[in-house]
């Protein structure tokens, strides 16, 4: 892979990654953590800001006393996302099945899946996650950023560039 695709397709992967525990239908930045468990908040923020290894470290700590089911949620769901930002798939594949037997239909669950399996070249199992994704939370841009990276890892677009190095 080329090095600009490479960084391309990294900041696709942090981007989509960095919007999943967030807000949907156009508030994909906005945290939805609980003012009272401060980890939780510095983990999201941290994880917003980039910084993939402090985010993991707050939200593990956030989790420990998380103190309802919506914490627990959104906490998780930021975990793998810090997971997927970190190349630890399989940690992060693992808070996402966390959360999906608890609620089968938490979009951003689904979406962080998604992008799992794309990473991992299980196209037609993203293809599944984003189409229920989609159907809960029609407006969610990491949805339509996964989505994006699926396509280009499916049908990928090849550059035409034609250089003329005669004298």
């Amino acid at each position: 892979m080329s090095r600009v695709r490479s960084t391309t397709v990294r900041r696709a992967i942090a981007f989509a990654a960095l919007c999943l525990g967030t807000a949907a239908y156009g508030q994909e930045y906005r945290l939805p953590v609980a003012a009272q468990n401060i980890d939780l908040q510095e983990g999201a923020a941290a994880l917003l800001a980039g910084d993939a290894d402090e985010g993991v470290k707050k939200t593990l700590a956030g989790l420990k006393y998380a103190s309802n089911r919506n914490d627990r949620l959104t906490g998780t769901s930021n975990l793998c996302a810090g997971y997927i930002l970190l190349a630890r798939y399989e940690d992060a594949l693992q808070q996402c099945e966390k959360v999906l037997a608890e609620d089968p239909d938490h979009w951003r669950a689904l979406t962080n899946r998604a992008l799992i399996n794309v990473l991992q070249g299980s196209y037609d199992k993203a293809e599944l996650d984003l189409d229920r994704a989609e159907e809960l939370a029609p407006q969610a841009l990491s949805i339509k950023n996964v989505r994006s990276l699926l396509r280009d890892r499916r049908e990928p677009v090849e550059p035409i560039i034609i250089i003329d190095d005669r004298d």
